[in-house]
Formats: C-alpha cells, sequence, structure tokens
C-alpha cells in the first residue's frame, strides 16, 4: 500500500471533530492527539525545526533544502487536522473499495445506507479507481486528513530521497479551520515561508485561488407576547418578524438557486418565540462591491421594520470573516502558473474555479502569506457519504513534490 493511503487511514481513526459551541482554540482538546502523533512522525522521519503550540495545537516543521537548492524561495504546505461539526468522526471504519464497478455502494447492509448513482453521479468517473468509503456512520475525514497524510508523504519522501530538487520546505498543520478560526493563531512569522498552498480542496486536479468574501450576521428580533385571546393592536410576534424580513431579501439569492460566482444569504438557524427571536445568517459574494451591497440590503431590510414596528424590534449585529483572496492572488499568480505546469507535466487536468466557501489561505493571504488551494482527491465531504479516491491521493501527493521542485532555483 502507498504510503500516502497508509498514513490516510491511520489518521482517520483520531477523533478531531471540532466544535462551533466551544470558545477555547484548539475548540476541542482532542485535536491535540492528531498534533503530538503528527510530531512523533515528523522527529521519527528526520524533519527540522519542529514546533508544536502545545497551547493552541499548530504544528511547524521543515524539510531542509537539497544541495544547491538553498537560496530557492521558501515554500510552504498546509492542512488542517480537525474534521466538520457536521457529523461525527468518532470510530470512523474506513474500507477500501477496489477497482470500483460504477455501481451504488453499500456502505452499511445492516442500517441500509447506500451510496447511490443517482444522487452522486460523480462517481461514476472513477470507474475502475480504488475508492475509500465510510460504514456510513460516520464522515470519513478526507476534508482534510487526506491533505494531512498528503504532505507528510511528500515530506517523508524528499528526507529520503536528497537527490530531488528543492528548496526549503515549510509543512503546517492547523486546528479549527471547520469552525472558521484556523487562522486565529497562526504564526506567520514563524513559518517564514515566501509562498505557501493550503492542501484542502476537493477532486483531483482542483487549483482555487478565488474564495467569497465572508460575513456572519446574527438577527435579533424582540416582540411583544400577549394573551392571544387580546392581543389585536398589542402583540408584536418576534418570529413572523424575523420571517417578514427573510422575506425581505432577494429569493433568488438564497443558496439553493445560485452557482458559480453568484452570492447568496443563507438562513443557517432560526430561534425563539413571540418575546424574542434570533436568526443566524451568512453573507457571501465574491465580488467586493456586490458583498458591500449585500451587507447595506440587509441592514436596511432591519431599518425598514424597526419604522414598521418600533425602534429596536429588530438589531442586526454584522461582522466580516474573511475576503477574496484573488485580491492578494493577483500579484502572485506564479503559483497558480507553477501549480498548473505541474499538474499538465503529471497528467493532471488543472481544474480552476472559485471556492464557493472559504479556506484558511483566505485568511493567510491577508496576513502576509499569499496561500491558494490545492486538491486532496476527496469529495462529498461533511458527511456519511464522503470519500476519497487512492489515486487521486498518491498523485496529489506527487503534485506537492512536483510543485517544489518548480520552486528549487527559482
Amino acid at each position: 500500500m502507498d504510503k500516502t493511503i497508509e498514513n490516510f487511514l491511520r489518521y482517520v481513526k483520531i477523533d478531531t471533530q471540532s466544535s462551533e459551541e466551544s470558545t477555547t482554540i484548539p475548540s476541542t482538546m482532542k485535536q491535540h492527539d492528531l498534533a503530538r502523533q503528527l510530531v512523533s512522525e515528523l522527529e521519527a522521519m528526520g524533519a527540522a525545526e519542529i514546533t508544536y503550540d502545545k497551547e493552541h495545537c499548530y504544528v511547524y516543521a521543515t524539510i531542509p533544502a537539497s544541495a544547491g537548492c538553498e537560496k530557492a524561495p521558501v515554500l510552504g504546505f498546509i492542512s488542517h487536522m480537525d474534521t466538520s461539526p457536521a457529523v461525527t468522526d468518532t470510530n470512523v471504519n474506513p474500507r477500501i473499495v477496489e477497482n470500483y464497478d460504477g455501481k451504488d455502494i453499500v456502505l452499511n447492509a445492516a442500517e441500509n445506507i447506500v451510496m447511490k448513482v443517482e444522487d452522486f453521479p460523480e462517481l461514476l468517473h472513477y470507474m475502475g479507481q480504488d475508492l475509500i468509503v465510510t460504514d456510513g456512520t460516520t464522515l470519513l475525514g478526507a476534508d482534510d486528513k487526506a491533505g494531512v497524510a498528503e504532505i507528510m508523504t511528500m515530506a517523508e519522501t524528499l528526507l529520503m530521497h536528497p537527490e530531488k530538487k528543492h528548496g526549503k520546505i515549510r509543512i503546517g498543520f492547523t486546528p479549527d479551520e471547520e469552525v472558521g478560526v484556523g487562522a486565529d493563531h497562526f504564526d506567520v512569522k514563524l513559518f517564514g515561508a515566501d509562498y505557501a498552498y493550503t492542501v484542502d480542496g476537493g477532486a483531483l486536479g482542483e487549483l482555487e485561488y478565488e474564495n467569497f468574501n465572508a460575513a456572519g450576521a446574527k438577527l435579533h428580533v424582540y416582540g411583544r407576547s400577549v394573551h392571544p385571546g387580546s392581543a389585536k393592536g398589542k402583540m408584536k410576534n418576534a418570529i413572523l418578524i424575523a420571517q417578514e424580513f427573510q422575506k425581505l431579501l432577494p429569493v433568488e439569492q438564497n443558496p439553493m438557486y445560485t452557482e458559480g460566482y453568484e452570492g447568496f444569504f443563507h438562513l443557517d438557524a432560526l430561534s425563539g418565540n413571540v418575546e424574542e427571536t434570533t436568526a443566524d445568517y451568512i453573507i457571501r459574494d465574491h465580488n467586493r462591491q456586490l458583498f458591500e451591497q449585500k451587507k447595506e440590503l440587509f441592514m436596511s431590510c432591519a431599518d425598514f421594520l424597526n419604522r414598521k414596528y418600533g425602534e429596536g424590534t429588530v438589531v442586526v449585529d454584522v461582522k466580516d470573516s474573511y475576503y477574496n483572496m484573488r485580491e492578494i492572488m493577483e500579484q502572485h499568480m506564479h503559483l497558480i502558473d507553477n501549480a498548473k505546469a505541474a499538474m499538465e507535466e503529471l497528467g493532471i487536468e488543472p481544474k480552476v474555479s472559485p471556492i464557493r466557501g472559504g479556506t484558511d489561505g483566505a485568511r493567510l493571504s491577508f496576513m502576509g502569506l499569499p496561500c491558494p488551494n490545492l486538491c486532496t482527491g476527496g469529495e462529498n465531504y461533511h458527511g456519511r457519504y464522503e470519500y476519497a479516491c487512492v489515486q487521486s491521493m498518491e498523485k496529489t501527493t506527487e503534485l506537492l513534490i512536483a510543485i517544489a521542485a518548480k520552486y528549487a532555483n527559482r
């Protein structure tokens, strides 16, 4: 078995699920279990400058430059250790479906959990290849333990083969990417890379340097409860006013109806009663001007309802989360050009597309570390139907080594 897959199957069995409710970083202490494992393996393979942030759960290490390449730019590769809170990763039980035949995959016969081609037609792209799947009771964890495994295998390969040319390589593993704070305590100065790639994408060939501008918004609606028998002219139902707010937003800008570069308003959670109702939204757009307009519209809807129902009925708190890294990447397009060239040399078709979400790379780019995103070979992230292609993962490891070679004498 290829070392990339060996590593991956070992890492997915370590529970590293992050938590949206936590106020600490890392959000769950169990993420340290994988961090300690990686530190031990890095020490065993002979990596240099290993740093383990035991408070915040970051791991950094160096693969020294090969002979003659000491003056090359310092290149970084980064992946996150946590898995999504959406579905548990406790007791992940992976198995490999060899030579996939293009039919539905029974994940768990006892519980009748089946991954159907009708639901996931991209499965047909993998006919004849080997797929790593779950038993249907957990997610797999390819997001982003596939990236972790690929970086670790790249590191060991370069250390074992000094004839492979590369400059100084810095590798980093972060916590809590899935809950949006993975870059909060990333030490860009200590990391010391000139450029980096996050290895946190999906299907083989994905290459991303654009992402949403993003904001989180919390809507508080304050009503007035009166006995419904005598409520006329007196009651203000906070639940209904929250529903009215939602109806003021453009219906076509619901994520259910958007794709590509189209932005959206997403109602993520709603709770409350007649007296008080709270709604959580996320606001997204690739275009910075349209993003600002969306936030202005959101605020204007609140203003309208306050004029209608009385000042203070609706209170909105909007906070920017991250911005489109394209603003930074346009100054460093060699990162994209070299990745595309490396892919083509390996027979990988580059698939450049905007990320309809965020990435640690977006935050890091605005922190001074230009950082586009590379594929890992996984599909269907954040759910029980997640899977990863063995051949895609192995090829991604080759890709990291090839990109490192591109910068050996730059």
